[in-house]
């Protein structure tokens, strides 16, 4: 069960936008339905109501805003690439703004849709602004005192109080409030319309090129890393392999035929030797992981791709060129 939930959390870690984007709506019908299912009680008390319906119109979006940047895998890897040395590689701030806006963006989505459902519900403004409503605009507040009139405002939200029960200006209150309340939703709704509109018209008018670059490079970070982690993973799995067949000398061909029955067949002794070759103690990983910190390699690519002519090609496996393996290799021949 544990690696299913893993395996899903990684799935939904991936770097496609699609997934991100159905991460976004998956947040967004949540914060929907943990509204519905919220049982909104104000407290109908003057120094408390304002305080409560703030706090749930605006602290439950902080909390899906963090868990909108949780989810997504690329605020990491934008945070690691900002404070990352300069090293051998130069940070382009076109990719790290690219990447930061693209997080924004999706992070904002629950957020802003919590907010729009509070106001067109109406319940948390007229909880937070029933005491700040002017008595003068409504008639059955006329022969109170100020301090009553307070109590009635505040008990605005509370339809089942006994002061309010026979009150004519309570739903008239309710109502003034709730149309204010609606109307801010929205506007903001038809402002976030306008401009998601705006912003996909209006983007072929900018510089696509540079675009085209930020968009693929901010990829190429993501996956670098990926494959970095995934390499490690490999490699600290033969270096562990390694180890405990020399602590269990006596035991070596059992773990082997184990190995074999997981469906590692294909993997024999001489290969692991190979790809731990060179990186053979603490010192030396230590060593490699601080220089891949510290000093990024370039972007370059020429050195590897660059061919020798047929029958001479060196391999991109430095260990496929020593005496000892190179005879299990089949040589090319010019025709």
């Amino acid at each position: 069960m544990m690696d299913r939930f893993r395996m899903i959390f990684q799935y939904f870690q991936s770097n496609s936008e699609s997934v991100m984007n159905g991460i976004c709506g998956l947040l967004a019908l949540a914060s929907v339905k943990m509204y519905t299912c919220f049982d909104f009680s104000c407290p109908c008390l003057p120094r408390y109501n304002m305080a409560y319906g703030l706090g749930i119109m605006f602290v439950p979006p902080v909390a899906l805003f963090l868990c909108g940047l949780i989810l997504n895998r690329q605020s990491l890897v934008m945070l690691e690439e900002w404070r990352r040395p300069q090293g051998c590689r130069k940070k382009d701030l076109a990719v790290i703004r690219y990447m930061c806006s693209s997080i924004m963006q999706r992070a904002m989505v629950a957020p802003l849709v919590w907010i729009v459902v509070t106001l067109l519900d109406g319940k948390c403004l007229i909880c937070a602004f029933s005491g700040s409503v002017d008595p003068e605009k409504f008639v059955g507040f006329a022969n109170a005192s100020a301090v009553q009139v307070q109590q009635l405002l505040a008990k605005v939200p509370c339809k089942d109080d006994e002061l309010m029960r026979n009150n004519t200006s309570r739903k008239a209150v309710s109502r003034y409030l709730r149309c204010w309340s609606q109307a801010l939703g929205w506007s903001i709704l038809l402002i976030l319309i306008i401009a998601a509109f705006l912003a996909h018209w209006l983007r072929p008018c900018f510089n696509q090129a540079a675009l085209l670059q930020a968009r693929h490079w901010s990829n190429y970070i993501d996956i670098e890393q990926k494959i970095f982690e995934e390499t490690c993973c490999e490699h600290s799995r033969l270096f562990a392999h390694k180890c405990i067949l020399h602590f269990f000398e006596s035991m070596r061909q059992e773990i082997k035929l184990h190995s074999f029955s997981l469906g590692r067949e294909g993997e024999g002794a001489e290969g692991e030797e190979d790809l731990l070759r060179g990186i053979t103690d603490q010192d030396q990983v230590n060593k490699l992981l601080k220089a891949w910190y510290y000093e990024k390699p370039a972007l370059d690519v020429s050195q590897v791709t660059q061919r020798r002519p047929l029958g001479r090609e060196r391999s991109l496996l430095p260990w496929a060129d020593s005496p000892g393996t190179r005879s299990k290799f089949p040589q090319h021949t010019d025709v």
